[in-house]
């Protein structure tokens, strides 16, 4: 079992928290909490592990008032909180596992509230995919090398930590600016290798890109000259 397997060991329903955006495993991701619903929600999740569901909602009609039973979802857990005096919320929340809301349960909270299955990657024994992994991993930390050259090498690099092929994927995942509808498709895939053959399409278009526009940039910092045009 894995630790984050284990850590909601157990649970088998959700508070759930639709939002108009896709949370990852080990993503941060901080909330304002304002609604008299989701204060009740802190109140009762206080002392029973800090957990609730994030869940894409980005309703099409007037007739959707909650995501869909099947909709992939990701547990956060509350890592901090600050109660304000007029009784909202600033919270600080981290992404534990994926889950599927399998059916909502009718109780007397004002917040919805589901039957929920959780999810990892299924297990590939591909000799080749710690190779695919690496070759994300080298591509990611050019952009990430690129990206730093272009602030004018301000500050330090911050080291990319190598993880495991699935949360590599994650972490990747949440460093681009997706549109939802894509992030959304990368976090329902249960196969990591082809979560990270779609990452390195997008890492092959952009990497010499971006590593040409910091040299384009290092360049005009020092009053020189290119001759190297952007794509835009």
């Amino acid at each position: 079992m894995t630790e984050a397997l284990d850590k909601v060991r157990g649970i088998t329903r959700l508070p759930i928290f639709p939002l108009p955006l896709v949370m990852l495993p080990n993503e941060l991701l901080p909330l304002h909490i304002f609604e008299d619903r989701y204060r009740q929600m802190l109140t009762d999740i206080e002392h029973e592990g800090k957990f609730f569901g994030v869940t894409l909602f980005e309703p099409q009609g007037a007739f959707i008032e909650k995501p869909n039973e099947g909709t992939v979802g990701c547990v956060a857990e509350i890592r901090e909180a600050e109660t304000l005096p007029d009784g909202r919320s600033n919270i600080l929340t981290l992404g534990i596992i994926r889950f599927r809301l399998v059916e909502y349960i009718e109780t007397s909270e004002p917040y919805l509230v589901a039957a929920v299955e959780f999810f990892e990657d299924e297990k590939e024994n591909d000799a080749g995919l710690d190779s695919l992994a690496n070759e994300v991993f080298e591509l990611f930390e050019r952009m990430a090398k690129a990206a730093f050259k272009m602030s004018g090498n301000r500050g330090e690099l911050p080291e990319i930590q190598r993880t495991d092929p699935e949360s590599l994927s994650f972490l990747i995942t949440a460093a681009f600016n997706f549109e939802n509808e894509k992030k959304y498709r990368l976090i329902e895939m249960t196969s990591t290798r082809e979560r990270l053959e779609e990452l390195k399409d997008v890492l092959d278009s952009a990497v010499g890109q971006m590593e040409e526009s910091a040299d384009i940039h290092a360049v005009s910092r020092t009053n020189g000259h290119s001759k190297k045009k952007i794509d835009l």
